[in-house]
């Protein structure tokens, strides 16, 4: 009912007590509460409709996010989408009155999402109204920016770990790691518009095996640690021949009455011919360990004439996943997430360099030349504090390798994002991973697998310009 036709009955109320002549003051008080009451309940029902219109525009919100982080979808999977995750965040009870079915209205770089209900009055029911209409919309739109991404993810064995809900740590970060994917993919208005880098590591990374012959590798570790020995002609005992070997555990023995186990015993070892066996470099499993300091903490490009500037070589039986270079091939990003794997302690400084070298023109990842307008962002995400590297199993001196990675990453124009997976809260704080973030709101104390989908989430509004309009 209009509200002039409501407030008639009221107003032909009124004009009939000025023209009487015997009321009383009783009267007179009564009759003056009814204006009083009425302009209270209109007080009350606006508010009502106030609550309901804010719980709609959060409501909305959240499912124009949904939707607008979502490629690839038809109107009707968008219509479906956006209508579940209004449900899910609608909040306020049925004596608000129901809403409308939400609509959705794709636009060029935007999508917009809308509904509306009648609102239940309450005291102004007395004069005729009996609800009134409450609509709200949501717009979503997209940035321009382009963006280099490198997600350097913790693959250690303590991802394995799962919270009270069952969800193991690596499952969350998979699960998060597609969403991100996805909210990426659809932020990119043209082909290489964004592309993205994955880094699992440990305590090592994994560059590929393949890259054997790769002039940026130093051998000089990995032929230490895994050559071997052999020892010929020997004369002594009855004079025959022994061959022998140390660090691969191979154990032979000879006429001279000599043995060899495990590499540890050569007690009638006599005038041996001994020649130092180097594997061939094809057997080696890809892992790379920190490089020399200071350039472990830079991007510096590896230099053949000088060995401190290369990656030195290591067979650590935890190699993790082999990283991914800078790629905007969706399916084969998708695919390096879900075959991640857990195992092995803890260096984040290494993750840290190697997001840092994907994103680098040159060798060893030869990014290309950034493009005009690119941002380049590292995620790192790691569930613990720093166990192991290339020299020191000492939580302070790795951490502090890891501070000058990210002063270094910070001035040369890299935002980074760090997330600290901390299940119960039982660490209380990574101090080196809040300071590495690029500013306080770039890090996340996650205390709940779960919570990892949540803070990547959020991460991807930020990175994409994802956001609401209005």
């Amino acid at each position: 009912m209009p509200f002039g036709q409501g407030i008639r009955p009221l107003r032909a109320l009124l004009r009939a007590f000025a023209r009487a002549r015997k009321g009383n003051i009783a009267i007179t008080f009564a009759l003056l509460l009814v204006p009083i009451a009425v302009a209270a309940g209109a007080g009350l029902d606006f508010s009502r409709a106030l609550i309901v219109r804010a719980r709609l525009s959060e409501a909305l919100d959240a499912a124009g996010l949904a939707v607008g982080a979502t490629s690839g979808l038809s109107t009707q999977q968008m219509q479906t989408m956006a209508q579940d995750y209004f449900n899910a965040n609608y909040t306020a009870d049925k004596s608000f009155g129901t809403p409308a079915a939400v609509t959705v209205t794709p636009g060029n770089g935007s999508v917009t999402v809308s509904t509306s209900v009648d609102v239940p009055m309450t005291l102004m029911n007395l004069v005729g109204y009996k609800s009134m209409p409450v609509s709200a919309s949501s717009q979503v739109v997209w940035g321009s920016t382009k963006l280099w991404v490198a997600l350097v993810l913790d693959n250690t064995g303590s991802m394995t770990e799962t919270d009270r809900s069952g969800t193991s740590k690596i499952s969350a970060l998979k699960t998060a790691s597609h969403q991100l994917l996805t909210m990426l993919q659809n932020a990119s208005a043209n082909p290489g518009d964004v592309k993205v880098s994955i880094v699992p590591f440990n305590r090592d990374v994994n560059v590929g095996s393949s890259n054997y012959s790769a002039s940026w590798i130093d051998w000089t570790a990995w032929d230490a640690a895994n050559s071997y020995q052999t020892y010929t002609n020997c004369n002594g005992g009855s004079g025959g021949n022994g061959y022998y070997s140390n660090n691969w555990g191979y154990s032979g023995s000879g006429s001279d009455g000599s043995y060899s186990y495990g590499g540890t015993n050569y007690s009638n070892r006599q005038n041996c011919t001994v020649t130092t066996v180097v594997p061939p470099h094809s057997t080696w499993n890809g892992c790379i360990m920190d490089r020399t300091q200071n350039y472990d903490t830079l991007n510096t490009t590896p230099d053949p004439t000088n060995t401190a500037t290369l990656f030195p070589s290591d067979q650590y039986n935890s190699c993790p996943l082999q990283l991914m270079a800078l790629s905007d091939d969706w399916t084969a990003l998708g695919n390096e997430i879900d075959n991640m794997y857990a195992g092995g302690n803890t260096n984040q400084t290494i993750g840290l360099a190697w997001g840092w070298q994907t994103l680098t023109d040159g060798d060893p990842m030869n990014a290309g030349t950034l493009p005009q307008d690119t941002q380049q962002v590292i995620i790192l995400l790691s569930d613990g504090l720093n166990t192991q590297n290339r020299w020191t199993t000492n939580e302070s001196s790795i951490d502090a390798r890891e501070k000058l990675a990210c002063d270094n990453a910070k001035a040369a124009g890299v935002i980074i994002y760090t997330v600290f997976v901390d299940l119960n809260g039982t660490s209380g704080n990574s101090a080196p991973l809040q300071y590495c973030a690029s500013s306080s709101s770039k890090y996340f104390d996650l205390t709940t697998s779960g919570a990892i989908v949540a803070a990547f989430n959020t991460i991807g509004q930020q990175i994409t310009n994802l956001r609401v309009a209005k």
